[in-house]
């Protein structure tokens, strides 16, 4: 019997049928990436059901040294939960391990498993008047654990953080299949070093995240969501001062979008409808947002701080979601931009991030500069403003043949916007990871003390590199 047979064998044996599938028609789907971009082979797709059974199966595979690459709802922007082409490597799906253990509605806790599916996360908690305040356009497949693993980030940064800000505790298997437990969140813990801060963001290169606790917060008992028009990028920076200064803590979301990128989710969705008669040049969404305590006040300030930016010239025009239902509309409007230009053609997506304070400047130099240097390219740029994050896209020229066109002028765009990042003191990786899509980009472009650190780091605790092979580093 083959060291692979023999692998096979006993993990079939550990995991039983439902935990292990080489059936090509299952596994198949999950060998490639969200995008479309990427796609690779695997020895196998294995769902282990609980904690106990990820660390038997990886140390199985220090045993027969099979590569493992973690996988939670393969939504990722960046190809970090694609396997290679090799055929050598297991797919680990968390999925089955979606429960929830502990619900701590006093202390505003819950710990749940890492497959647990964001939007279910929501709905578990609102069912008890609070909230996690994490989305994201994805919420439908994306997983706790894969967003732990790539610090996603979505729409309501700007007040609440990242997800390296919800994590209150981890549980994860590292490479010599021992479980690490730091799931009991603790205020103060000064043992050393902050071990759950290591794992998140690590795209699952230094461990196996299978268990979290989270922070929640109270539910919202109201939130006004607005639409304004605007004339350049420079004016939406100038809103977003003004906003913040104006609503404080009221400001839950702060997004803005180009003309072209409202225009492509109006062709994409036939039902939906732009908020606002005339086209602007710029678009801002903006949500106030309170709990019980603030929920009476809200309308009247949403309504005096849009009165005020109008007094101060920062809008050309605006308007209120009249219901909930309107501001689901709004947001759907933003929330599929991604799939609305995904259906136009090929294009180049660099999810990047400046200082918060030049976004706008960089933005209005960059986009020019990158349709100049490459002939009938659109380049669009929307998001996180308040953050200094937005998803800058090149889409290819009219005619450009899917596949071939990424491969060569698609290369070229994206070390020429990572050039122009990095110029501006900015990150070629802001929210989605840097996976395999842009780890050569990394290794060209970062601080080399920076790569030292992480590739030591990632040889004393996977010194087989057998965890997630070709991400990251």
């Amino acid at each position: 019997m083959s060291s692979t047979d023999a692998f096979l064998a006993a993990a079939q044996e550990l995991l039983g049928p439902r935990g292990l599938s080489t059936d090509p028609e299952i596994v198949t789907p999950w060998l490639t990436d969200w995008r479309g971009r990427y796609t690779g082979r695997a020895l196998a797709l294995a769902s282990p059901g609980d904690t106990s059974e990820v660390a038997a199966l990886i140390k199985l595979c220090q045993q027969f040294e099979v590569p493992v690459v973690p996988q939670g709802g393969n939504s990722g922007m960046s190809g970090g939960a694609t396997p290679d082409d090799s055929g050598k490597a297991v797919v680990l799906s968390l999925r089955r391990m979606n429960r929830v253990h502990q619900f701590d509605t006093e202390a505003h806790q819950i710990t749940c498993d890492a497959g647990l599916i964001l939007q279910t996360l929501h709905e578990t908690v609102e069912a008890e008047g609070l909230r996690f305040p994490l989305t994201l356009g994805g919420k439908g497949s994306a997983t706790i654990g894969g967003l732990i693993s790539t610090n996603a980030g979505g729409t309501q940064v700007l007040r609440h953080g990242s997800m390296r800000a919800q994590v209150l505790g981890v549980e994860a298997v590292m490479a010599d299949g021992s479980a690490f437990d730091s799931l009991t969140p603790l205020k103060k813990d000064n043992r050393g070093f902050d071990l759950k801060q290591l794992l998140i963001g690590s795209e699952g290169t230094l461990g196996i995240v299978t268990a979290a606790t989270l922070r929640l917060v109270p539910a919202l008992a109201d939130r006004a969501v607005l639409w304004a028009g605007l004339s350049n990028i420079r004016d939406a920076r100038k809103l977003l001062l003004f906003a913040q200064a104006y609503a404080g803590d009221a400001l839950e979301g702060f997004e803005v979008m180009p003309r072209h990128a409202l225009q492509s989710v109006l062709v994409y969705n036939a039902k939906a409808r732009a908020p606002l008669e005339q086209q602007y040049e710029w678009n801002a969404l903006i949500e106030l947002a309170a709990d019980s305590s603030g929920a009476e006040a809200l309308p009247a300030l949403a309504q005096s701080f849009l009165e005020a930016a109008f007094r101060q010239g920062l809008v050309e025009d605006a308007t209120i979601a009249a219901n909930e239902a309107q501001a689901e509309q709004f947001w759907t409007l933003r929330d599929e931009i991604s799939p609305a230009e995904r259906a136009l053609g090929p294009a180049m997506q660099h999810d990047i991030s400046v200082p918060v304070a030049r976004m706008a400047d960089f933005v209005a130099e960059t986009v020019p500069k990158v349709e100049n240097a490459f002939a009938g390219t659109t380049a669009i740029a929307f998001g996180h403003l308040g953050d200094g994050n937005v998803h800058f896209h090149v889409l290819a020229p009219a005619g450009a043949v899917p596949g071939e066109w990424e491969e060569a002028d698609g290369k070229l765009i994206s070390r020429f916007v990572h050039d122009e990042v990095t110029r501006w003191d900015g990150s070629i990786s802001a929210e989605h990871g840097i996976g395999q899509m842009k780890r050569d980009e990394l290794a060209r472009l970062a601080d080399p003390v920076h790569l030292s650190i992480l590739r030591q780091v990632k040889t004393a605790l996977d010194p087989k590199g057998l965890l997630n092979p070709g991400k990251l580093i």
